[in-house]
């Protein structure tokens, strides 16, 4: 029987590893401009490979213990992104906070029932899933995590 990765990362490090910007610096704000171009390409692969996808066809990766819940205020391309780039720190913080973490078994439940199309990305071997709620909605705390 095949073990299902566990959704742990690495320790946070105490120190930034960046440090943060000069108050007194004339340099613009960072933004998507600042992002390399490698991340560039990863971010527009990612974007296409995403879908919405009946959870029906996604259960089995939940029965594998590899569907992961994305909050619906994160970015879920941006957060596939962060899991792509093995970015431990920025996930672990998600998942602290409670907008990261393995798709509870009332959700699925409650997904099944309703039969949720849900937005989901592959990254291996993860499939990071979210649900599309009106904005309101996705300002509220979760149900299930």
């Amino acid at each position: 029987m095949m073990r299902s990765p566990a959704l742990t990362l690495a320790e946070v490090p105490a120190e930034p590893r960046v440090q943060p910007p000069d108050p007194d610096s004339k340099q613009a704000p960072a933004g998507d401009t600042d992002l390399d171009e490698a991340t560039l390409l990863l971010r527009a692969k990612l974007n296409l490979e995403t879908a919405r996808i009946p959870w029906a066809e996604l259960q089995r990766f939940f029965a594998r213990g590899v569907a992961v819940w994305i909050a619906p205020g994160l970015d879920l391309v941006d957060t596939a992104v962060a899991f792509s780039q093995d970015q431990a720190p920025l996930v672990q913080a998600e998942m602290v906070a409670g907008r990261i973490a393995l798709v509870d078994p009332r959700q699925a439940l409650e997904w099944s029932s309703r039969d949720a199309h849900l937005w989901a990305v592959v990254v291996s071997p993860w499939v990071l899933v979210q649900e599309n709620r009106p904005p309101a909605a996705a300002d509220a705390a979760p149900r299930y995590h």
